[in-house]
């Protein structure tokens, strides 16, 4: 647990899974910027980037626990504890950044009690850039997915890549260049972020945008912690938060359309969905929609309501 000590001396610690050119961890060191500004320098907070301190998947908990006192996490981690976690990767359900907004918005609620329960509180959320995929034939309508062997990264993007007529595999990013070499996979659904990131030219030569999902990270505080500081400091973290909010929906876009003009420039072809293709993305959202009320709680299927309202 954190010291009387270490409080003291308002040196805070904070851990991130990503590496410092991310505009994850590029927000993250303006948001500390105006949260030592707002303490005129007598709040200090270490960032320790890219899992240098700590993994992605074991920083929530060191958060809950005092270990540190912020971190960012990426929501999806969770599924497996609540369908919530993964209401914004089911397919073209929130599939551009006016409606990931709204969903976000709509979901605000159900994680301020879900982390408030767990003695923390959600700051600032950012979304990932939309998705697409990667292949190495150009795609149409969809019809060509039949039996290609697609490397995804969710049980929600499986079971997507699974109705599309694909034949999908969970894979780790860090064993995707591999996969290719040795002919497990043939094709990639992830973002433009990933695809230059891994340089998929050297295995695909078509990347075709369909933006359908922008799961989100989050930046996350030990509410215990957040509590001792002066009220108007607090309410000026909070403040810094929301800001940040804003401007990671923004990074994204522009890092999103970054991404893109890299992977034309490597001399990928780079595309937009076809209406056919996005049509069919949405249908497959529908079901997909259905089968996770199966599992969400009342509060979470109102969530979804609220939103879907705001789509009508």
């Amino acid at each position: 647990m954190l010291s009387t000590s270490a409080m003291a001396e308002t040196q805070w610690i904070m851990a991130s899974g990503y590496p410092e050119d991310s505009f994850f961890t590029q927000n993250i060191r303006m948001f500390i910027d105006e949260v030592e500004a707002a303490s005129d320098g007598e709040l200090k907070i270490d960032l320790r980037a890219n899992g240098e301190l700590i993994k992605l998947d074991a920083i929530r908990r060191s958060v809950q626990s005092g270990q540190i006192h912020l971190g960012e996490i990426r929501f999806g981690v969770y599924g497996n504890e609540s369908p919530m976690y993964t209401l914004d990767s089911l397919p073209n359900v929130a599939g551009d950044y006016d409606a990931a907004w709204q969903l976000m918005e709509a979901q605000k609620p159900w994680f301020d009690e879900a982390f408030g329960e767990s003695g923390m509180k959600v700051l600032s959320y950012a979304p990932w850039p939309g998705q697409g995929f990667y292949t190495k034939f150009e795609v149409t309508d969809g019809a060509q997915f039949e039996d290609v062997k697609l490397r995804i990264y969710s049980p929600a993007t499986k079971r997507m890549g699974d109705l599309l007529g694909f034949e999908a595999t969970i894979l780790p990013f860090a064993e995707v260049p591999q996969a290719f070499s040795t002919g497990l996979i043939d094709a990639l659904f992830t973002s433009g972020q990933t695809g230059t990131d891994i340089q998929a030219w050297d295995y695909a030569s078509h990347f075709t945008y369909t933006g359908s999902m922008h799961n989100k990270n989050g930046i996350i505080v030990n509410e215990r912690v957040l509590s001792r500081l002066d009220p108007a400091l607090q309410e000026a973290i909070i403040a810094a938060g929301e800001k940040a909010t804003e401007r990671a929906w923004e990074m994204s876009k522009k890092a999103t359309d970054s991404k893109r003009q890299e992977l034309s420039d490597a001399g990928m072809t780079v595309t937009d969905a076809s209406p056919e293709l996005q049509a069919k993305l949405s249908e497959i959202g529908s079901v997909m929609i259905e089968e996770w009320k199966t599992s969400a709680s009342e509060a979470e299927v109102a969530a979804l309501d609220t939103y879907l309202a705001t789509q009508q």
